[in-house]
């Protein structure tokens, strides 16, 4: 596994060696760990972008997963800041463009940066659920996704992925100890998501909550029903 001090030598290297040292490295435990199947990659062509593309959380390799397969994609990961405190998620974060994003907080600065992101243009993965789920399964998914959706004006596109728990297991006691295993991983595209108008006699809450409950649905609806949790 990565270790702490390859990291340290590896910041003191140009950021063109640092990023192609990291993309050869996390392939590597990637194609040796992980058998990758890829469902509704056809749903991607000829759709208007930029891209908001919301996906269920289960491990720290979900966002290497997903970067691989989306590759063409160009995304910008909206990542929790403490990803940026372990050895392995640091290298991934070489290898993409990262919106630092406070959990549990209503971090203004991190949600107009999306934003400003999306309006240039540019396209964006957002794990609604704000944490990996300890259960597999899905949790409740946060609101500020559909405040991004709402002001980016953006095409939302909803992923599901499953079997990442097994390859890169959560270690709630030190993230930085996380080791890969064997694993396959299935990873389900879905097509862009249609949503409502919002209703004269609705209210601003009572939209926000249907959109949330669209956007999770529809999360779930790629998923086999045993990661579905609360949005079955």
């Amino acid at each position: 596994m990565i270790s702490p001090m390859m990291i340290k030598i590896m910041q003191c290297l140009p950021k063109k060696i640092i990023h192609k040292i990291s993309n050869k490295l996390l392939n590597k435990y990637i194609n040796k760990y992980a058998k990758i199947e890829v469902k509704g990659i056809e749903n991607l062509k000829n759709i208007k972008k930029p891209i908001i593309f919301v996906c269920n959380h289960l491990s720290n390799s979900d966002a290497l997963i997903l970067n691989k397969v989306l590759k063409n994609q160009e995304l910008t990961f909206v990542a929790g800041i403490k990803l940026a405190s372990t050895p392995l998620t640091k290298l991934g974060l070489e290898l993409t463009n990262t919106i630092f994003i406070k959990p549990n907080t209503a971090d203004k600065e991190a949600i107009s940066n999306i934003i400003k992101t999306i309006r240039k243009g540019n396209n964006v993965l957002i794990f609604p659920e704000g944490t990996r789920s300890r259960t597999a399964s899905m949790i409740e998914g946060k609101k500020g996704v559909v405040l991004m959706q709402r002001l980016g004006k953006a095409t939302m596109v909803p992923i599901g992925i499953w079997g990442t728990e097994k390859l890169l297991p959560i270690n709630d006691n030190d993230m930085g100890a996380e080791k890969f295993q064997h694993a396959e991983v299935k990873l389900n595209i879905g097509k862009a998501i249609n949503f409502p108008d919002k209703e004269s006699n609705e209210g601003k809450h009572e939209y926000e909550e249907k959109m949330l409950n669209i956007i999770m649905k529809s999360i779930a609806k790629l998923l086999p029903e045993s990661y579905r949790g609360i949005y079955k």
